[in-house]
């Protein structure tokens, strides 16, 4: 960039920051201005930072411990929320990875044994090369050993309830010059953040604005998935062949890593899929037009980036959306996958279950359709 066009951007954001009010209400609820943003989504595009005045926010009460270079942008912000949503699901410790909107990849401790710095790897090692530059958040307090691991290659942001002084000291040391300019923020307690279908969650509602200025108001994507429970096996009526049941029972684990599929999957831009072995993502697809495609670009993620070291071997996988072909499953049992959950809704529910009864995979239904189209 040409010193004129800093200054054509500079005196830019000056002019426009300024239409930004110190307070707003929007749909009921009361908002104030915590800051201006480095920049909205692109650099040429002014933005400001509001929280709601009441309540504990998480985010919008999160303090920063070490900024970088700069402030934070409005996709550094989206990506912080869309990580804490995924991390807030879990009691055991959890770590997301954010790029542009989009998980590259997410993990949970498998065991008690499984440190914090090992599950970060497993979030981070699904996608390397995506997490270049992500956003990295934890459901608990960083620690020292963790801290070194994130700081072995670029990461933009850090978010996560506390940091050990051990922590704090790798993300300082003097000679980190990869991640010199690295941003730690300290959220605030995560059970702040509505989770299940029925929490309060009035001062979350989602704003889009349309390019005529309108707006849509509409209730947060929550889940009614609370355990397991609510992922029976898959059942339904088919007109040639009556009810069509899956009876394939899954493996040992398979049941928790469907639940993790879920829980990230609410994440991810539709049409979504997500694969889990042993609490971590294998690969993620995600905004195909079409559903197979999302499972094909998975498979096809995987394959490039593992090139043999992993397997998909009885791995689990979310779909945020019904098979309207059984096609997707087929494309997941011929990976490896043995287990699946999606919502029902499909005219073809029987013919899908009853193909993946053929190929061996455990089929569950889970209660809605959780498409995002952030």
């Amino acid at each position: 960039m040409n010193n004129q066009s800093k200054v054509s951007r500079a005196t830019y954001l000056s002019r426009n920051l300024g239409d930004f009010a110190e307070s707003l209400e929007i749909a009921g609820v009361a908002y104030e201005k915590v800051e201006d943003l480095r920049y909205g989504t692109n650099p040429h595009q002014p933005a400001a930072f509001y929280r709601p005045i009441s309540g504990n926010r998480p985010i919008g009460n999160m303090r920063i411990v070490k900024s970088g270079k700069s402030g934070l942008s409005q996709t550094n912000l989206e990506d912080i929320s869309h990580a804490l949503n995924i991390v807030k699901f879990f009691d055991r410790p959890a770590c997301a990875c954010m790029k542009h909107v989009n998980p590259s990849g997410a993990a949970a401790a498998a065991s008690d044994a499984e440190s914090l710095a090992e599950v970060y790897r497993k979030a981070r090692d699904c996608d390397p090369r995506a997490a270049f530059g992500s956003v990295v958040a934890f459901n608990v307090e960083v620690d020292g050993e963790t801290a070194q691991e994130i700081m072995k290659s670029f990461v933009e942001c850090v978010v996560a309830p506390a940091y050990s002084a051990a922590a704090l000291a790798a993300f300082n040391h003097p000679e980190a010059r990869l991640n010199r300019q690295i941003r730690i923020v300290e959220g605030g307690d995560l059970a702040g953040l509505p989770k299940f279908v029925g929490d309060d969650c009035r001062a979350c509602r989602t704003l889009k604005v349309l390019h005529d200025g309108s707006l849509v108001v509409a209730e947060p994507l929550l889940t009614a998935v609370r355990g397991i429970d609510d992922l029976p096996a898959a059942a339904a009526v088919d007109k040639k062949n009556g009810e069509v049941v899956s009876v394939v029972q899954p493996k040992p684990g398979q049941l928790p890593d469907l639940l993790t599929a879920w829980y990230i999957n609410l994440n991810v831009r539709s049409n979504g899929v997500v694969i889990v072995k042993n609490g971590g993502t294998l690969a993620v697809g995600t905004g195909e037009q079409d559903r197979v495609g999302a499972v094909e670009q998975a498979v096809a993620k995987f394959r490039e980036k593992y090139q043999g070291k992993e397997d998909m071997t009885d791995a689990a996988m979310a779909s945020d959306g019904f098979f309207p072909f059984p096609d997707a499953v087929e494309v997941a049992a011929a990976a490896g996958i043995t287990a699946v959950v999606a919502p029902a809704g499909s005219l073809r529910d029987g013919e899908v279950i009853a193909r993946a009864n053929q190929l061996g995979v455990a089929l569950r239904h889970a209660p809605e359709r959780i498409f995002s189209h952030h």
